[in-house]
């Protein structure tokens, strides 16, 4: 009786353990159908993000697909900002389920409000918030 309670968390971690790699592989999987339609596409746990042409769109990967799509165009970013974890930058302005992540892409659009875009790479921020940069700035001198 005894050995079968000493077992019986471990067989409850194997299958929360099972369940929870499950979960993120449909996550992964619908993510790739999402991401199909875009020239250039993240995902990670916090946020999916994409890009075509003009157009920037990100939202929160879920097993059903990526839900709270928010999308804008370039014309209406005015600067795109880097936040990493520690800088005082990321703690005074960095909210919600953001917080939880190592980086933020913060877009400041021209209408005063300042999306957040999370990322749990760092690395993968600084490239994503480059390309962005420089997509930026040619769509400014194209202008």
């Amino acid at each position: 009786m005894i050995h079968g309670l000493l077992w019986l968390p471990l067989l409850i971690f194997f299958f929360w353990i099972t369940w929870a790699g499950w979960n993120e592989y449909k996550k992964v999987e619908t993510y790739k159908q999402w991401a199909t339609q875009f020239e250039r596409a993240k995902y990670d746990i916090y946020a999916a993000l994409g890009q075509v042409e003009r157009t920037l769109t990100w939202g929160l990967p879920t097993r059903q697909g990526v839900i709270d799509l928010q999308a804008i165009q370039f014309a209406q970013i005015r600067t795109i900002d880097l936040l990493i974890q520690g800088d005082d930058a990321f703690t005074q302005t960095v909210k919600g389920t953001a917080k939880k992540s190592e980086a933020v892409i913060q877009l400041n659009l021209q209408d005063g409000k300042t999306p957040q875009i999370p990322f749990t790479d760092v690395e993968l921020a600084k490239q994503w918030h480059g390309f962005l940069a420089q997509t930026l700035q040619a769509t400014e001198n194209a202008a």
